[in-house]
């Protein structure tokens, strides 16, 4: 066998177990996420008189992601992955500390400070699909995309669960789940030292024999219509998710159905969100890019209509598992365009632009999800969706044109 054939392979081998730990690192960190999107509102809605404001934390974790993600990836840019998202690890314990002091001590404005701090973890969670495409070759960077996203689906059993077995072990109520929070972001932490991401300099030179061009500037790149429409699928995706996710446990709570029908809405809806991530990649590899952000689109609007159809549980736990795959496919799919919209040596501004926007949204749509909720109904909320959604579709009416238009000029 030849040197370079053993060699390759070592590679690979590297590189899966790699990707698996990274995976790993994304289903314990994203079960936080669930964890205190099921969690928050119910928890708050215990001591708080004003319902509306019971998503106010969740809605500053978002805004805490647009606050940090410019200075987590420069860290990162910098010093490399395995500090950056150690030090969100770090972060990811404090803010579970604090929201569940705020809870312990009936104090709303705490808990929305473990927000924030919060808001740098989830900065660093979301940067793991990057971090992916940095651990293997080029033309596998929709299924390393897919791969460690898939470790989502570990969240979805873990997440929930632990909301289910914890909340009412501690008085007050779901203070046990927080703590629960604390121990998954230091699990995080030790597992992360065990990956071997490449350092910053070759990681900012993959791919290139020659030295790289000099970066551009934020703004041209940004300007890219491609990049634009990558981007307002992203936005969409989490906006339109984030939006009916953070509703919908004070949605089923208002119905009359049970705290522990939310936990298994939200594991349904979890669940969809990651387990299309398995094939995810394969289908863009085999269909492209846009059709399979077509079909997210799609999915997106068939959970909004089971919405719109009645009360029921099994409406809310229709709703929320087509979202969540629809969620999947959007995201995904405007993931992989915009890894292709810049060179490495300019990903640190490029990914954190992407997420402060797509965070903005998202901030801004579960804040929102509360409000609404407590005023006009669970209903409006879902018409309020559709809206969202028709940005989504004129982005990828764009795409389709456009690598229409490219076929044609080949042909």
């Amino acid at each position: 066998m030849h040197p370079e054939t053993e060699q390759d392979q070592r590679l690979d081998r590297l590189a899966r177990v790699n990707i698996v730990l990274l995976a790993a690192c994304q289903a314990l960190g994203q079960a936080c996420n669930t964890m205190m999107f099921a969690a928050t509102a119910l928890s708050i809605i215990t001591f708080h008189p004003e319902r509306e404001l019971a998503t106010l934390p969740v809605a500053l974790q978002h805004l805490g992601v647009m606050l940090w993600v410019f200075p987590a990836a420069m860290l990162m840019q910098r010093h490399g992955r395995r500090l950056g998202l150690r030090v969100g690890s770090v972060f990811g314990m404090a803010g579970a500390a604090i929201v569940g002091a705020g809870l312990y001590l009936a104090s709303l404005p705490t808990m929305c400070v473990g927000g924030v701090v919060l808001g740098y973890a989830v900065a660093c969670l979301h940067q793991y699909r990057f971090a992916a495409v940095e651990l293997v070759p080029g033309p596998y960077r929709a299924k390393a995309i897919s791969w460690v996203t898939a470790g989502g689906v570990i969240a979805g059993i873990i997440g929930p669960g632990l909301v289910r077995w914890s909340h009412d072990q501690w008085v007050p109520i779901y203070l046990a789940t927080y703590a629960a929070m604390f121990l998954l972001h230091a699990a995080v932490f030790v597992l992360l030292s065990f990956i071997r991401f490449p350092p910053p300099a070759a990681a900012a030179t993959a791919g290139h024999a020659a030295p790289p061009a000099p970066p551009r500037p934020l703004r041209e790149i940004a300007l890219q219509p491609r990049f634009l429409a990558a981007v307002a699928s992203g936005m969409v995706a989490f906006g339109v998710m984030s939006f009916l996710m953070s509703a919908s446990p004070l949605a089923i709570v208002a119905c009359g159905l049970p705290h522990t029908e939310a936990h298994w809405v939200i594991f349904m809806h979890v669940m969809g969100m990651f387990v299309p991530a398995f094939f995810t990649g394969n289908l863009i590899v085999r269909y492209g890019t846009t059709p399979v952000m077509t079909a997210g689109i799609a999915l997106m609007l068939g959970g909004v209509a089971a919405g719109l159809a009645g009360l029921t549980d099994w409406h809310f736990r229709i709703a929320l598992t087509l979202n969540g795959i629809g969620w999947n496919f959007l995201f995904v799919g405007a993931t992989t365009l915009v890894t292709t919209c810049y060179r490495p040596n300019e990903r640190g501004k490029v990914q954190a632009l992407n997420d402060f926007l797509v965070f903005g949204t998202t901030a801004a749509a579960s804040f929102l999800a509360g409000v609404l909720q407590e005023r006009v109904g669970w209903f409006a909320l879902n018409w309020f969706s559709l809206a969202l959604l028709a940005v989504a579709v004129a982005a990828v009416a764009w795409l389709w044109r456009q690598d229409r238009g490219a076929l044609t000029a080949q042909a």
